[in-house]
């Protein structure tokens, strides 16, 4: 992609009001828009990101031998009544149509999964059943905030599960929390499992995945020297105590929610009478988990997580481009070789094509935030200088050396 072609460009100017790193960033570096408050647009650097989370969600859900689906995001008001939702979850958005049907956006999917499910289970040969979908949620925030952290419309990954019974529940939700923390190792995150109460969904004890960082809004108790960590609004604990598990002080932290696991037990199952049939002949409802992972979230936890006083420092993962080619006075030529040469190649690279100062470039490059910058200029000659956003010099290389370092990074 060649940036005199980008659709939205970078900004000197933060926006106005921006209260966390990754709004300040994110908009000034050209990767999102807002529109008003908790409700962003993704430009074309911005939705790459997001396909790239997407995408390493989806092959551990995959791996999981979960499928995917694709649900609604408009739902009738009879489901959210079957389970108390309409009445009881106080972030519903709720909508009235010309014939004066009443609708809710999607806040989470289990009154729309549950009823999906009583076609595909019957027997316990049909357990268990794992169905995930990627797609927009809306929530009534009352104070949306934080950039892209916390939104009325946000991205999410949500999985339901449907087990026989409890041990085969416990035993899938290991393997979704070891998938996760394997997505999120690939996300450049270091997230704890920390005990929460379920909340609205269910009085069982659920499990966040926390990320510690100042714009977040939870505040947890965890040990440095195991793998304790819990809500501090559910804690018997306080900083200071010794861990539960192993007795070292606890420290007190801000974090950010990047994805949960609820056992939901059998509270959707029997108030959809979605039942199946056991070895014995008998009827019984399934036990339900629902798995969650905000990607939007996740997106602004990076950049919390991830940048320094010039901007953005993407992992390779999820970077909008490999590399970003800059090509200053006298070096126009060459880089067009260079460019259409990746891209002969399947190597997509941004290319800085504009006609703008070295020092203008150099500091867009940095904000933008793509892990290795080519620098191609007259000085250099028929040389690339490989430079990595986290190192302050570079290296001059050749073309083909150039073409396989990608090849290997991609």
């Amino acid at each position: 992609m060649q940036m005199s072609q980008l659709a939205f460009s970078t900004s000197k100017n933060p926006p106005a009001k921006a209260d966390t790193i990754n709004h300040r960033l994110l908009v000034q570096a050209g990767f999102v828009r807002q529109l008003m408050a908790g409700v962003y647009t993704y430009t074309p650097l911005g939705l790459r990101v997001l396909r790239k989370i997407e995408n390493i969600i989806r092959q551990e859900m995959n791996a999981l031998g979960a499928q995917e689906i694709l649900m609604p995001a408009l739902h009738p008001k009879a489901n959210w009544l079957t389970t108390g939702g309409w009445n009881e979850i106080d972030v519903l958005f709720k909508l009235k149509s010309r014939t004066n049907r009443e609708y809710a956006l999607g806040q989470s999917h289990e009154e729309v999964v549950t009823p999906l499910a009583k076609e595909l289970i019957n027997s316990y040969k049909d357990l268990p059943l794992a169905l995930y979908q990627i797609q927009w949620k809306y929530r009534d925030e009352l104070r949306s905030k934080s950039g892209i952290l916390r939104g009325k419309e946000f991205y999410m990954k949500d999985m339901y599960s449907f087990h026989a019974d409890q041990a085969d529940f416990e035993k899938f939700y290991q393997k979704t929390k070891n998938a996760y923390l394997k997505i999120f190792k690939q996300l450049n995150l270091s997230p704890k499992v920390t005990e929460a109460s379920g909340g609205s969904f269910t009085k069982k004890i659920s499990y966040e995945f926390m990320v510690i960082t100042d714009a977040g809004e939870d505040d947890i108790l965890y040990c440095d020297a195991c793998s304790y960590c819990v809500n501090s609004e559910i804690a018997k604990v306080k900083a200071g105590s010794p861990c539960p598990k192993c007795g070292v002080a606890l420290k007190q932290a801000r974090a950010s929610e990047v994805a949960n696991v609820f056992d939901l037990g059998q509270k959707f199952t029997k108030a959809f009478n979605l039942q199946y049939v056991n070895k014995d002949n008998q009827q019984h409802y399934p036990i339900m988990g629902c798995y969650g992972i905000g990607l939007s979230r996740a997106m602004g936890v990076i950049v919390e997580k991830h940048h320094d006083q010039k901007g953005i420092i993407w992992p390779k993962t999820v970077a909008p481009f490999p590399a970003h080619l800059v090509s200053l006075e006298g070096g126009e030529e060459f880089a067009k070789k260079i460019y259409n040469d990746l891209l002969k190649n399947g190597i997509e690279i941004l290319w800085d094509d504009r006609q703008r100062s070295a020092g203008e470039k150099f500091a867009d490059s940095d904000l933008i935030g793509i892990p290795i910058r080519l620098l191609v200029s007259k000085r250099n000659q028929d040389k690339i200088e490989w430079q990595l956003r986290t190192q302050k010099k570079g290296k001059l290389i050749g073309s083909k050396e150039l073409l396989s370092r990608l090849k290997i990074d991609k």
